[in-house]
């Protein structure tokens, strides 16, 4: 059989381990933890029966660090089960950020406890066991599970294709249900940390029993564990969830809910700030401003198709079952609303592209375990907007739509820790989580891929993640935890205009159905405020502080003149207070540093004689003493050129 490695291809016979043929090939390394055939991840122990294409793979591929990851999952399982055998096993999948367990126990898993898993890991990873992997018919897998008494499994396996495969995988004592694959031995995982346990729900499902989740994290090396720890701990400091209150952006109420966050002054602000700035910039761009309903019938839903395929994710006032009566929800989206304003009148090919726009607030009933801080909650606000247009203005339109996201996520500071994401449909998922025929899906898909392809959009393509009216460009932003997250969203939609019977009178006289494309500037604005305060460690670029400069009078004497100042800095549009505290001017500089304030501006009786202020910037320090007018010239240009 011929075995191509890119670099190299090599003749040997049949059958032969990965590792193997990689050996007589002379590339395998110690690095070399996984491979990958034919798009398929693969052990280094799977065996080649025919001639293949191999990718070998290292903890430097993300299929190869899920690979490391699952194996940790499991030494972690292997762990739990030495030191509490009553312990029952879910699941433990390797996730982007590392790897969890799901257990069901008696014990709480709290700190010591932790403490003791991570020792006894150690113990499994020293002893170097080697994973072997098996296959049993059903009967055989359900009693195998049943008799090391893990009922979780059992079900599991019962849950299975009838043709599936039911592959185990065990390493010394302990035996576990998996597709795999998995390391050659557990003496590969180097170095790891047990990070934090938390409760999960079976299947995530509230009505089930809660687990107790525990998350690690895996490298192989000490180096790398050490260098990513640290990397965790200054992702913590910055978390939104906790700088964002401290610094009074927002703050929850348990009576409101989870979800609904209240935005405090400053964090209001910041996101009027940005909307105002956003309606501007798609102004600028000939979008026609709209202002529609927070909630609508169900009619209008089960035309738009949310009532079939979203239902659950939706807030709904009234009974849904109950026809007899008007039932209402409220807007998980603004589509079929903006649909309206296209037609409220008989339009003309003259009038595409019709672009609208709106601050839209909308309502998603998103699952408890799902919610964080502002980042996923349920009420939330988003530059929405619609384009109707002709199909040969397409293009042109998508091409606007991505100018606007990247002008703007490059204008907040977020764009350089942004990729891209073909999102597509899954055939198999055809009329269950889709509408529309698999000729209209293709068709949409392929006019996608050549406006990427010719824009020369880098992107990586996700299966099963298009809406469930067409596919879409996702801008994806990774947070300082690693995570990525979608910000914003372009979409072709070639159903909704059909199902809503949106026509205009082409330049031949004949009726046509316009194309729809669905997108987003700045996508939700709470959202993009738990990044900024994350990226900016809470230190936000003055164009979009909440208080851009902060007065400071020395003595009581000099009180009347700071607040001259703060009216003539507020004429010009600045965002300005004055600290008029009965305290020392250090504890008055101290608190504005702490509140990562841009501008300070001291007075004393030199300033107050001379109408001058002594100018202290949060970047530069000391800038000296400055005529009013001239900082708020200053101030003014770095407002205006919206620097960082």
């Amino acid at each position: 059989m011929k075995i191509n490695f890119g670099e190299k291809t090599v003749e040997l016979e049949a059958p032969l381990s990965v590792f193997d043929a990689a050996k007589a090939a002379e590339l395998v390394t110690r690095a070399h933890i996984a491979a990958e055939i034919g798009g398929t991840t693969v052990a280094m122990t799977h065996q080649l029966t025919e001639d293949a294409d191999v990718k070998l793979l290292t903890f430097a591929d993300a299929a190869g660090r899920h690979v490391f990851n699952h194996t940790a999952a499991h030494v972690l399982a292997q762990a739990v089960k030495r030191l509490y055998p009553a312990t029952k096993l879910t699941i433990g999948p390797a996730i982007e950020s590392g790897f969890y367990y799901d257990f069901d126990s008696d014990t709480p898993f709290g700190a010591a406890e932790l403490a003791a898993i991570e020792s006894e890991m150690k113990k499994i990873v020293k002893e170097n066991h080697l994973i072997e992997r098996f296959v049993l018919p059903r009967a055989e897998a359900v009693a195998l599970m049943e008799e090391k008494g893990e009922p979780y499994k059992v079900q599991l396996i019962n849950e299975l294709p009838e043709d599936a495969v039911i592959s185990f995988y065990k390493q010394g004592e302990f035996t576990d249900l998996c597709a795999g694959p998995h390391l050659f031995s557990t003496g590969a995982i180097k170095a790891f940390k047990l990070t934090q346990c938390t409760g999960a729900y079976w299947k995530g499902d509230q009505n089930n029993k809660m687990l107790q989740r525990v998350y690690g994290v895996a490298f192989p090396s000490k180096d790398e564990l050490k260098a990513h720890l640290e990397a965790l701990e200054e992702a913590r400091r910055r978390d939104h969830n906790k700088i964002g209150r401290e610094l009074e952006y927002f703050t929850t109420v348990e009576e409101i809910g989870q979800g609904l966050p209240i935005l405090l002054p400053k964090g209001a602000r910041v996101i009027q700030t940005l909307q105002r700035w956003i309606e501007d910039e798609e102004q600028k761009r000939g979008y026609l401003l709209t202002k529609t309903p927070l909630m609508a019938k169900r009619e209008l839903y089960k035309i738009s198709g949310h009532w079939d395929h979203y239902l659950d994710g939706m807030f709904v006032l009234g009974d849904p079952d109950d026809y007899t009566k008007e039932c209402f929800a409220l807007r998980p989206m603004t589509c079929p609303f903006q649909y309206q304003v296209f037609l409220n009148k008989k339009r003309s090919y003259r009038e595409l592209p019709m672009r609208l726009g709106e601050t839209s607030t909308l309502f998603r009933n998103e699952e408890s375990g799902e919610m964080h801080g502002l980042i996923r909650v349920r009420q939330f606000t988003i530059s929405e907007g619609h384009l109707v247009l002709r199909p040969e203005q397409l293009e042109e339109e998508f091409r606007g739509c991505l100018e606007l996201a990247k002008y703007c996520l490059d204008t907040v500071g977020m764009l350089e820790n942004c990729t891209f994401r073909f999102s597509q449909w899954d055939p198999a998922r055809a009329g269950i989580k889709y509408e529309g025929t698999p000729e209209q899906w293709e068709e949409a898909q392929r006019v996608m891929g050549n406006i990427l392809d010719h824009l020369g959009v880098e992107y990586t393509v996700g299966i099963d993640e298009a809406a469930f009216y067409g596919p879409k460009l996702d801008i994806q932003y990774k947070n300082v935890f690693g995570k990525e997250d979608t910000i914003v969203t372009i979409q072709i939609d070639m159903l909704l205009a059909e199902k809503f019977g949106m026509e205009y009178v082409d330049s031949d006289g004949q009726m046509k159905r316009p194309y729809i494309i669905h997108r987003t500037s700045l996508g939700c604005y709470e959202r993009t405020l738990a990044y900024l305060i994350e990226r900016f460690a809470g230190a936000l670029p003055t164009w979009m502080a909440p208080e851009q400069v902060r007065i400071l009078p020395i003595g009581d004497e000099h009180i009347d003149y700071a607040y001259e100042v703060k009216k003539a800095l507020m004429q010009k549009g600045v965002r300005v207070e004055v600290d008029d505290r009965n305290e020392t001017i250090g504890k008055k500089i101290r608190n504005a540093q702490l509140e990562k304030l841009p501008y300070m501006l001291v007075i004393g009786e030199n300033e107050m004689n001379d109408k001058t202020v002594a100018v202290r910037s949060r970047r530069e320090g000391d800038q000296g003493v400055m005529a009013v007018d001239a900082f708020a010239a200053m101030i003014l240009d770095e407002i205006k050129e919206k620097r960082r």
